[in-house]
């Protein structure tokens, strides 16, 4: 098990790119496999996660050509995939299995999909139920709720959905599975979860209509491949637009960053408790919103987050949470339980964390509340095989007593590989 020790920085400076939008580079090759003709995709993240999904689909007979720069993937066709000759191995992707079970309900071939220690721990019965009421068979632990999933695709009936959470695996998997659907699927959702998956389909030649909170996909339309740049992954860039913000002096360029709408409540969370950050140079990339992102050290002050702001943040409450220890006065969030089910428990993962730093947290079902602390303590803390929180607690580093050492850090490789020889370069200027 790998440890890493960040020592506190004197500010944070320089001019950065981060890795591809992991969502966005999952559903490249995804529908890119599905399409007819060939699909050029640049900015790919090369993460453990994203490769699980390119390893997935060349189980199943699709060619994909990746030079370290640019993947070419000749597509199939809707349905040109081949029966896989072995179990698939997701990785620790949550958005690959659950994906994937919705496009592989709609193949009239036999699959099995499974992951690693971590996402065999999480609920799948949130697609499984919904893919079943299709008419595909899916088998599972614990009653179809647990990987590893057994799935029996073929020919898919449409349906009307109404989503008791607001989850964008949901929705896409069920519009994957849509396409295979005779007549018209919709998914409706409490409040919109990130629309890449409906950008996507769009761009790639698909039917669909969205509506106030959903959207409607319309079975048996065949897809054309597509040339994709993939922008900057803005999960990734929060860790460094946090870490500017709380150390003193800091001023950073973060350059082509995905600022799709659906997915910039981090921005919005942050501004409101004060933070100087700017958006330069907008511009729309494949169907995507990009932006340059300009950021300064600010003093932050608590505030309260919930409602529709917490799905267009869901990803970046880790990091958030170390902006609120950081900050005068009190952070509370609510209406964010979708924590307790990501990779571990993050509200759980952040709050013990935080406590062992000094700062003072209190645990709801749906959030916690965090006072912020003049001054983080140093010492050892644990990533719970979490990447988003081994690289949260990393910028915490920044501005704690003596260093952080933060255990556990291989899951990093999942999203951002290069984190820490980045996060090292702008803590030198």
């Amino acid at each position: 098990m790998t440890s890493i020790t960040v020592k506190p920085a004197a500010a944070i400076k320089g001019e950065i790119t981060v890795p591809g939008d992991k969502s966005i580079s999952h559903r490249s090759i995804m529908l890119g496999a599905i399409a007819n003709g060939t699909t050029t995709v640049r900015g790919f993240l090369r993460g453990g996660d994203n490769m699980a999904t390119m390893g997935a689909f060349r189980s199943m007979g699709v060619e994909i050509d990746d030079d370290g720069e640019t993947l070419i993937i000749h597509g199939k066709g809707l349905h040109g995939l081949n029966e896989p000759g072995d179990v698939i191995d997701c990785g620790n992707s949550g958005t690959t299995i659950r994906l994937i079970t919705g496009l592989l309900s709609g193949q009239s071939f036999f699959s099995v999909v499974t992951g690693d220690q971590y996402l065999r721990k999480r609920p799948m019965k949130r697609v499984v139920e919904p893919l079943s009421r299709m008419g595909a068979r899916i088998l599972g632990r614990n009653q179809g709720s647990l990987a590893p999933l057994a799935i029996s695709g073929g020919a898919l009936n449409a349906i009307g959905y109404e989503s008791p959470v607001s989850s964008a695996q949901i929705k896409s998997a069920i519009m994957l599975a849509g396409l295979y659907a005779d007549g018209d699927t919709s998914v409706r959702e409490p409040s919109l979860s990130r629309d890449h998956s409906e950008r996507m389909f769009r761009l790639f030649g698909a039917s669909l209509e969205t509506f106030n909170s959903g959207v409607t996909v319309k079975g048996g339309v065949e897809l054309q491949g597509q040339e994709i740049s993939v922008p900057g992954d803005i999960s990734s860039a929060t860790f460094f637009i946090v870490a500017a913000l709380i150390t003193p002096g800091s001023e950073l360029l973060i350059r082509n960053v995905g600022v799709n709408p659906t997915r910039t409540g981090a921005i919005d969370i942050l501004r409101t408790m004060g933070g100087s950050i700017e958006l330069l140079d907008q511009r729309e990339v494949s169907g995507e919103p990009v932006a340059d992102i300009l950021v300064r050290s600010s003093r932050l002050k608590g505030c309260a987050i919930a409602g529709n702001v917490v799905p267009r943040a869901i990803d970046e409450f880790p990091a958030i949470c170390v902006a609120a220890a950081c900050a005068e006065g009190t952070t509370t969030i609510s209406d964010a339980r979708e924590l307790r089910v990501k990779e571990t428990d993050r509200i759980a993962a952040m709050a013990t964390n935080l406590r062992c730093l000094g700062v003072q947290v209190d645990e709801s079902d749906d959030g916690m509340t965090i006072t912020g602390a003049e001054r983080l303590s140093g010492g050892t803390v644990e990533s719970f095989g979490d990447h988003r929180i081994a690289m949260s607690l990393s910028v915490a580093a920044l501005v704690s007593e003596d260093g952080i050492t933060v255990s556990d850090t291989e899951c990093v490789a999942t999203s951002f590989p290069a984190f820490f020889p980045l996060l090292d370069k702008v803590a030198r200027g």
